[in-house]
């Protein structure tokens, strides 16, 4: 168990933009909103290509998909056009800082995204006209960028019980629904664990020998914080082939952002060693005894579901509560009697809601769930909702969709933005 950190004091270090070094910046806005993709994605290519082992680090699905050149397109653009005052961007700047860590980022690996991204910039833009002072600029730039993150991360490192990976054992599988399976992961040498913040997630790294590559995903963490192990609820994408018939890893689909999922599913078994990061992430429980209202969609119950533990268990905050769930059908319900039992052990502070969009023969109304059809504000009851409490809090994670639709309705019932908190799967903005 390592808390080596590494030091940033070999690289460059430039003083803050000039005015006209900023101005520079700002006069390049228009290119990178019609090439910013166009530069990412050779930047990957021609990062990638001159440093494999950095593959270990990236997504495959991702790199597949073009979607996290996508995102480093949208991430420089926004930073160019904020480059006269960062203060709308930091909360994506902090994002991303904990998914660096979460997958250990180095300072180190810093220099190598400077060096391949500028080139990929003079590339695309030509050398005839990103040079000189323009160059400069943009060195400087990326520098005093580099350094915020650097910054951050060797706070949120310094703050962890251990940096890079420890091995776990899977010591329990149990399936919660025809989706959702909960790995129980405690550490090989049974020390025991720090505490997390309800919400956070774990990034778990497994090597998939036919691509050549370690691989990590992130996943919430579903259980309040114990010394003991860590619980994460993974779903199994339908339709996604990661073993053959014989037993043989199948990778033709490893390009869709659910095959890792499957692979825990079909591969990892009670017993198994899996490597885990300490956890991090800035979507957590707040520390104040304001109402809480925990909004989910599909397998975004997980996150609200550790917060939700956390509220109920014993000796912990006693605060107001409501748990609000959109479910497609009893089948797919998971943890349907473990809420139901914290209700039935908390009436006077826990309500719930839960929706059945497609409710198959069997379910009860009145039982099973209490609405038919999607989750609608105007359908949960206002106590539930809590709209009455001015200052309760409200937790919203699921699709983008959903939680768009979701903040938007809080708004829309007089509920102030600083009160919602979302959870964004990715490095994009909060939905609005």
């Amino acid at each position: 168990m390592s808390k080596i950190i590494e030091s940033s004091d070999n690289l460059p270090h430039p003083p803050p933009l000039t005015p006209e070094q900023r101005k520079l910046i700002t006069a390049t806005v228009p290119i990178l909103a019609e090439h910013g993709v166009t530069i990412t994605t050779l930047f990957y290519k021609q990062m990638l290509d001159a440093n494999p082992d950095l593959r270990n680090v990236f997504s495959h699905s991702k790199q597949q998909r073009g979607h996290q050149a996508e995102a480093l397109a949208r991430a420089v653009y926004a930073y160019a056009a904020n480059i006269e005052g960062l203060t709308p961007i930091l909360p994506v700047v902090e994002r991303i800082a904990h998914k660096h860590t979460s997958v250990h980022i180095i300072p180190s690996q810093y220099a190598i995204v400077g060096k391949h991204l500028l080139e990929a910039i003079t590339q695309i833009v030509g050398a005839d006209v990103f040079k000189g002072d323009l160059y400069d600029a943009w060195a400087t730039a990326y520098w005093n960028l580099a350094h915020i993150f650097i910054d951050r991360e060797r706070e949120l490192y310094e703050a962890a019980q251990w940096v890079g990976w420890r091995e776990f054992v899977v010591a329990k599988k149990v399936k919660e629904s025809e989706e959702i399976t909960s790995f129980y992961l405690k550490p090989k040498d049974g020390k025991p664990l720090a505490p997390y913040r309800p919400g956070q997630y774990i990034s778990i790294q497994t090597l998939v020998p036919e691509l050549g590559i370690y691989q990590s995903r992130q996943y919430s963490l579903s259980d309040a914080p114990n010394p003991d192990y860590f619980r994460i609820s993974v779903k199994r994408e339908p339709g996604i082939r990661t073993v053959t018939f014989s037993g043989a890893l199948d990778t033709t689909q490893a390009a869709h952002p659910g095959w890792i999922s499957n692979l825990l599913h079909a591969t990892v078994e009670e017993g198994g060693a899996i490597e885990v990061a300490f956890p991090f992430g800035e979507f957590f429980l707040d520390d104040s005894s304001a109402p809480v209202v925990l909004l989910s969609a599909g397998v975004g119950l997980t996150p609200l579901l550790a917060m939700l533990n956390t509220l109920v268990k014993a000796g912990g905050p006693a605060r107001e509560v409501s748990w609000v769930q959109a479910v497609r059908n009893e089948r797919v319900h998971a943890f349907k009697d473990h809420v139901a039992k914290i209700r039935a052990a908390h009436p006077d502070r826990v309500r719930s809601t839960i929706f059945y969009s497609h409710p198959r023969e069997g379910a009860q109304l009145g039982r099973d769930y209490d609405v038919e059809g999607r989750l609608e504000l105007d359908k949960v009851p206002r106590e539930v909702l809590r709209l009455d409490a001015k200052d309760a809090q409200y937790y919203v994670c699921g699709p983008e969709a959903f939680m768009a639709d979701m903040i938007a309705g809080l708004k829309a019932r007089g509920v102030d933005g600083g009160r919602i908190h979302a959870e964004v799967f990715g490095a994009g903005a909060t939905p609005a």
